[in-house]
C-alpha cells in the first residue's frame, strides 16, 4: 500500500457517477411520504383484511391478554402473511432476533415444501408453498453459537426463537428482485432463559406498565389498563468513502482508526453542524429513508452533525420495543444503502481521534393507552399532581440505580466518548431546567412558585413564554419550558427525558430495560407511600400527594444537577453527594452484580440470577476481546506498514546524505541530517512501544474471564495510546508519498 493507492481511491471518489433511484409515483406525481409509509409491513390492518372476523377477534383477544396463540389462529395468521408476502415476491421467511452481539441475526428458510402422496403403490412428490402456524411461532437456532455466558454449550445447544406479536412482520428486498418475510422474535435457551436483548425489554415494559397503572388507579384513573415506555433514538454516524475505508485495516477490523492525526481543519470552525448535506451523502440518506418508510420506520429528521463526515437521522417516538426494532433496522438499512453508494457507514462511538464521536440519544417517556404522556408538565406543573408523582419517581429511580444505568451504556467503544467534553461523563445525573427546578424547590420548601411567565408578552406555548426578536418582519417565537443541557446524561427536554449517554453502536434495548426497571421500582415505592399517606380514605387528597412528592424530592435531590457536567467542580461535588463516578467498563459491569441492583432486577422478574451472571460474563468477555483485537490489529499495522515506511524513508535520507558526503559537502550542515536523527529516535520509540504492546497482549491473552477484563482495562489502554502517539508522530514527519495508509484528510473530506 502506498500513496498511489490513496490517490487512486480519491480520484475514483471524484470521478464516480452518483447513484440514482426512482421515487415511487402515484399517477403523474411522486408519492407522498404517508403513501409510502409501511408499504412493506404486515400490520393489524392487513391482518384484519385477510382473516375472518371471528379469527381476527380471537387473535386480538389473545395478544391483548398476553396469551399463547392457539393452533388454529396461528395457522390462519401464517397462511395470511404467506400469501401477502409471496404476492410481493417473498421466497423465504426468517425469525429476526437480537442476540447479545449488538446487532441482529437471521436464518432464511424458503416457503418450499414437498408433499408426498402414494397412488397405486407409486410414490409421487409434488412441490408446494406452505407456511404453518408452528413455523410462524417458533424456530430453532443453535444457542451455543451465540453469546450465552455459559448457559449453553456445544453439547447443550438447543435454543428457540419465538414470534413477538407486539412487533409487526415486514418484508425486505433480497437478491434477484425477491423478498424475505421478517418475523420479529425473541431468543431463549432450552430452559427458557433470555439469550437476547428483546426478551428482557418486553419483561421490563410489562413491569413498568403494572407499576404505572397501579399508581394511576390510586389517583382515581380507572380507565387506563396499560402504560408503555416511549422511545425516540437520535442515531449519529459517520459516512466515508468505501475505497479509502478499504485501505484502513483498523477501520475494517475494529471500527475505529487506531492511528492517525487530526488535519489542520476539522470541526473547530463550527461550520459543519446543520450545514448543507453533501449531495452523495444526501442521496444515500434519502434512499435509506425511502426504504425505512416502507418498513414503517417513522424517520423524521436528517442533518449534518458537528464533526466532518458525521450525520444524524432521528425518528418520531414510538412504543419502546418497536422503537428498538426500528433503530436496528435503521442501522442495517444505512449499512446496506451506503454500500450501494460506495460509502461506508461507521457506527463506532469514536472512529476518529480528536473530533466528536457519535451517540444514540434515547428520548424516553411514558404514555397511557389513552394517549396521555405522563411526563407532560402542561401549563402549570405545580398543580399537575400526576406529572409530579411520575417525575419524582423517575428521578428517584435514576438516583437509586445510577450505577446500574451506567452499566447499560458501558462498552469498549463508548469508553472513548464518555466524559470527553462531547458526551456526558461517567457520573449519572439528571437535568430539569430552571422552571421545573423552581417548582420542585417550592414544593419542598412549602412556598409559592416563582412566576416564570412574562406578563407583557402573550403566552403561545404550553408551559413556555414568548421571545420577541425585535425585528418587524419576524414573528414572535415560542420559548420552551426548559433550556437544553447537552452535558447532562439524563436531561428533561419538555415532555421526556433524553438519555444522552447511550453509544451509537449499541442496541438501545439494554439501557431502556434498565431504565424501565429502575423507574418501575420507584413508581411502586411512590404508590406505597401514597397508600400510607391516604390511610383509610378512598383516594389521596392533594395534601397527601404533596406530602409524598415532597418526600421523594428530598430523597432524590442529589441526582439533580443544572450546571456543566464537564467541569472538574462537578466531579468534586458529585463525590460529596455520594454519586458514583464510574470511569471504566469492568467497574461499570460489576454494578449488575451489586446486591441492590440484583435484587431490583430479580424481584421485578426482569432477569433471573442466571441471566444476570450470564450477561455480566458476556459483557466482560466482549470488552476484553474488543481491546485485544485492537491491540493485535495495531501491532500488525505498525510492524507491517508503518515501521517499513519509516525504514524506507530513513533509507532514502541516508542515501541522500551519503551522496552529499561523497560530493565533499558538509553533511552536518544539511537540513536532512536533523530530520534523519529525529526519524531515527522516533522510529526506535515506536518499535520499542510496539514490541512492548505485543508482549503485553500475549500475556493478557493467557488470562480468562473477569481477571482478563480487569487486566486489559487497567493495562492495555495506556499502551495502545502510547503506540498511537509514537506512530502519529511519524506520520507528521514522514513524507506523504511514503505514508502507507489514508490520512484523516482523505477519510473525512
Amino acid at each position: 500500500m502506498s500513496q498511489a493507492a490513496r490517490i487512486e481511491a480519491v480520484q475514483d471518489n471524484v470521478s464516480r457517477p452518483g447513484r440514482s433511484v426512482d421515487w415511487p409515483v402515484n399517477g403523474n406525481r411522486l408519492q407522498y411520504c404517508s403513501e409510502v409509509f409501511a408499504a412493506n409491513v404486515f400490520g393489524l390492518k392487513q391482518l384484519q383484511q385477510a382473516l375472518p372476523k371471528p379469527v381476527f377477534a380471537r387473535f386480538i383477544q389473545q395478544i391483548k391478554g398476553r396469551q399463547t396463540l392457539d393452533r388454529p389462529t396461528a395457522d390462519a395468521v401464517a397462511h395470511a402473511v404467506r400469501v401477502w408476502a409471496m404476492d410481493r415476491g417473498a421466497t423465504h421467511f426468517t425469525h429476526w432476533f437480537q442476540p447479545q452481539t449488538g446487532t441482529t441475526a437471521e436464518k432464511h428458510d424458503s416457503f418450499l415444501t414437498l408433499k408426498t402422496v402414494f397412488s397405486g403403490g407409486i410414490e409421487e412428490t409434488t412441490a408446494i408453498d406452505a407456511f404453518s402456524g408452528s413455523q410462524l411461532l417458533q424456530s430453532e437456532p443453535d444457542a451455543s453459537s451465540f453469546p450465552n455466558g455459559g448457559m449453553r454449550s456445544t453439547f447443550e445447544a438447543r435454543g428457540y426463537t419465538i414470534w413477538d406479536t407486539t412487533s409487526p412482520m415486514f418484508i425486505r428486498h433480497g437478491p434477484h428482485s425477491t423478498c424475505i418475510l421478517y418475523i420479529p422474535s425473541v431468543f431463549i435457551s432450552y430452559n427458557g432463559d433470555a439469550l437476547d436483548e428483546k426478551t428482557i425489554l418486553l419483561r421490563s415494559n410489562e413491569v413498568l406498565s403494572n407499576a404505572a397503572v397501579r399508581l394511576l388507579n390510586l389517583l382515581g384513573d380507572k380507565e387506563t389498563k396499560r402504560v408503555y415506555a416511549t422511545l425516540g433514538t437520535e442515531q449519529e454516524f459517520f459516512l466515508i468513502d468505501r475505497n479509502v475505508y478499504n485501505l484502513r485495516p483498523d477501520l475494517k477490523i475494529t471500527g475505529r482508526t487506531l492511528i492517525g492525526t487530526v488535519p489542520p481543519k476539522h470541526q473547530q470552525l463550527d461550520d459543519h453542524y446543520f450545514g448543507q448535506i453533501p449531495s452523495r451523502v444526501l442521496a444515500c440518506i434519502s434512499e435509506s429513508e425511502l426504504e425505512l418508510w416502507k418498513l414503517g420506520v417513522p424517520i423524521k429528521t436528517r442533518h449534518n452533525e458537528v464533526a466532518p463526515a458525521q450525520f444524524e437521522m432521528a425518528p418520531i417516538f414510538e412504543e419502546a420495543s418497536v422503537a428498538v426494532d426500528h433503530n436496528l433496522l435503521t442501522m442495517e438499512t444505512l449499512h446496506q444503502v451506503a454500500h450501494r453508494h460506495k460509502l461506508k457507514v461507521l457506527f463506532h462511538e469514536k472512529p476518529f481521534k480528536g473530533i466528536n464521536g457519535s451517540g444514540k440519544h434515547c428520548n424516553w417517556s411514558m404514555s397511557t393507552d389513552q394517549g396521555d404522556n405522563l411526563l407532560d408538565p402542561t401549563l402549570k406543573p405545580e398543580t399537575n399532581y400526576r406529572f409530579l408523582l411520575f417525575l419524582v419517581a423517575t428521578l428517584d429511580g435514576v438516583h437509586q440505580h445510577g450505577g446500574l444505568l451506567r452499566s447499560g451504556i458501558a462498552s469498549a467503544s463508548n469508553e472513548h466518548r464518555l466524559g470527553a467534553n462531547e458526551a456526558p461523563p461517567g457520573i449519572v445525573s439528571a437535568f430539569l431546567g430552571d422552571h421545573l427546578t423552581e417548582v420542585l424547590d417550592a414544593i419542598e420548601e412549602n412556598r409559592d412558585v416563582r412566576n416564570f411567565s412574562m406578563p407583557h408578552l402573550q403566552t403561545v406555548k404550553v408551559g413556555g413564554t414568548v421571545l420577541d426578536l425585535k425585528v418587524s418582519t419576524l414573528p414572535q417565537i415560542a420559548r420552551d419550558l426548559t433550556d437544553r443541557n447537552r452535558t447532562s446524561p439524563f436531561a428533561f427536554t419538555g415532555n421526556k427525558f433524553e438519555f444522552r449517554a447511550v453509544g451509537s453502536k449499541q442496541s438501545p434495548s439494554f439501557p431502556t430495560t434498565l431504565l424501565n426497571a429502575a423507574v418501575a421500582a420507584s413508581i411502586n415505592a411512590v404508590a406505597d407511600a401514597l397508600v400510607e399517606a391516604k390511610g383509610s380514605k378512598p383516594e389521596p387528597s392533594i395534601e397527601d400527594i404533596l406530602h409524598v412528592v415532597r418526600q421523594f424530592i428530598t430523597a432524590s435531590k442529589p441526582i439533580r444537577f443544572e450546571g456543566n457536567n464537564y467541569s472538574d467542580e462537578w466531579v468534586v461535588e458529585a463525590e460529596s453527594r455520594g454519586l458514583p463516578n464510574i470511569k471504566s467498563c469492568p467497574v461499570a459491569f460489576k454494578q449488575l452484580l451489586e446486591p441492590h441492583n440484583k435484587q431490583l432486577l430479580q424481584s421485578l422478574g426482569i432477569m433471573s440470577a442466571e441471566e444476570l451472571h450470564s450477561r455480566y460474563h458476556i459483557l466482560m468477555e466482549k470488552y476484553a476481546k474488543d481491546l485485544l483485537i485492537e491491540a493485535n490489529t495495531l501491532t500488525t499495522m505498525v510492524n507491517q506498514a508503518v515501521l517499513p515506511a519509516a525504514f524506507l524513508y530513513r533509507k532514502d535520507l541516508a542515501a541522500f546524505l551519503a551522496t552529499q558526503k561523497g560530493l565533499g559537502l558538509d553533511v552536518e550542515a544539511s537540513p536532512e541530517i536533523k530530520v534523519y536523527h529525529q526519524l531515527t529516535e522516533m522510529t526506535l520509540k515506536l518499535q520499542t512501544s510496539t514490541d512492548e504492546l505485543s508482549e503485553l497482549t500475549a500475556d493478557l491473552e493467557k488470562l480468562e474471564g473477569e481477571e482478563q477484563a480487569d487486566a486489559v482495562g487497567s493495562q492495555l489502554l495506556a499502551k495502545l495510546e502510547e503506540v498511537r502517539v509514537n506512530s502519529d508522530g511519524l506520520e507528521a514527519k514522514i513524507s506523504d508519498k511514503a505514508w502507507p495508509y489514508p490520512k484523516y484528510t482523505e477519510l473525512l473530506f
